[in-house]
Parts: C-alpha cells; structure tokens; sequence
C-alpha cells in the first residue's frame, strides 16, 4: 500500500500548492468518505477538462494541473491522487479502453481514479468533469463513472498503478498543444500509441 500514498515526480503530493489544498478541502470532523468526496467533486468541477474547454497548456504533473486549472482526464486524475494521498489516503490511477472512432475500429485509454476506502476497499471514481451527457459522481460503494464500457474492444483495465501509464506520460509530455492530444490520444496497444486520428467530438476527453 506504500506505493500508493507515495509522492513522485507526477503524483508531486508533497507540493505546497497541492498539500494547502488538502487541508483546505479537510472539513473539520470529516469522515474519510466525507473527505474524499469533496476532494473528487472539487477536482471534477474546479479544473477545467481541456479537451472541453478548448484550452492550453498541456499539463501532466498534479502541481502543474492545480496551476493552470486544466488538464485532460489523465492529468486530473494525477491531480486527486496527490491530494488524497496528502492526507494519508491511498489512492491509485486506472483506465478503460474505449472506442475513439468507430468507422476506423481505434481506441483510445481513459484515466480515472482508485482509491481505498475502509468501509468498502478500492473504489472507481472519474473526475473528468461532468457534461449534458457526462455524470459522474461519488456514491460508495457504488460506482458512478462517466463511461460505461460496452461496444466490441472496449474494455475495464482491472489494474490499479501507483504511477501513470507510459503511454499516458508520452502523449501528455510530447504534445504542446490540446488539439495534438485529441489527435493522439494514447491507447493500451503499442499497435495505436502513435496513431494522429482525431477522435469523435463525443470521446474527446481523455
């Protein structure tokens, strides 16, 4: 469990910026529930989904998100880690592989977050950020994802990794801008990790 209350150089807990957020999000007499929920809703709704919002810089590290307010699924889910993980909460990253485009048979991963609560172990939550079409949301133990895996290929990666996909760190780290991430998005096959398809306006948030 130690790797997943670690601070890294993506996972950067140890941050100023981001352990004054955690305790500022710390309620006083908050159960853990409690907390992690108002820290899942704040990173939701406060940083802005880039692909959404149409907006630059590309951000990876969890202190570079909670900078500039954007980040891309996968950056978001950097930023929760580190703020749970500052408050002594184990938290996790995992993805699901989804169809990016249907009519060209590609995929694409999408970050969310794990984090283990006592009442129920590891818990899926996604702080992507909600749309008209988009619901997400902290309701232990059951979970309420942004995207429910069903179409042919796609699939839920069970793993749960202390630090980002490879792939993941690639994209996020490479493309300068938010339009070259859509048209890179990173999937779990090394066969499609460097395809430049423009996804579908409906699967532009990972």
């Amino acid at each position: 469990m130690k790797d997943f209350l670690a601070a890294s150089y993506h996972i950067d807990w140890d941050a100023d910026s981001i352990g004054s957020l955690a305790k500022t999000l710390l309620g006083e007499g908050d159960t853990e529930e409690a907390f992690v929920g108002r820290a899942f809703r704040w990173v939701r709704d406060e940083i802005r989904h880039s692909s959404d919002h149409s907006l630059n810089p590309v951000t990876c590290r969890a202190s570079e998100v909670l900078h500039h307010r954007t980040g891309f699924c996968f950056a978001k889910s950097h930023l929760l880690a580190a703020i749970l993980r500052a408050q002594g909460i184990p938290a996790g990253l995992c993805y699901q592989r989804l169809v990016s485009d249907q009519s060209k048979g590609s995929f694409c991963l999408h970050g969310l977050n794990a984090v283990y609560l006592v009442s129920c172990g590891w818990y899926r939550m996604d702080p992507r950020g909600n749309r008209a079409d988009i619901r997400s949301d902290f309701t232990p133990p059951r979970e309420q994802l942004a995207f429910t895996v069903s179409a042919g290929g796609e699939r839920d990666l069970c793993e749960i990794h202390a630090e980002p996909h490879p792939r993941v760190l690639e994209v996020l780290e490479t493309c300068e801008t938010f339009v070259e991430v859509i048209e890179c998005l990173p999937d779990s096959e090394p066969r499609l990790s460097t395809q430049r398809e423009k996804a579908p306006e409906h699967m532009t948030d990972a």
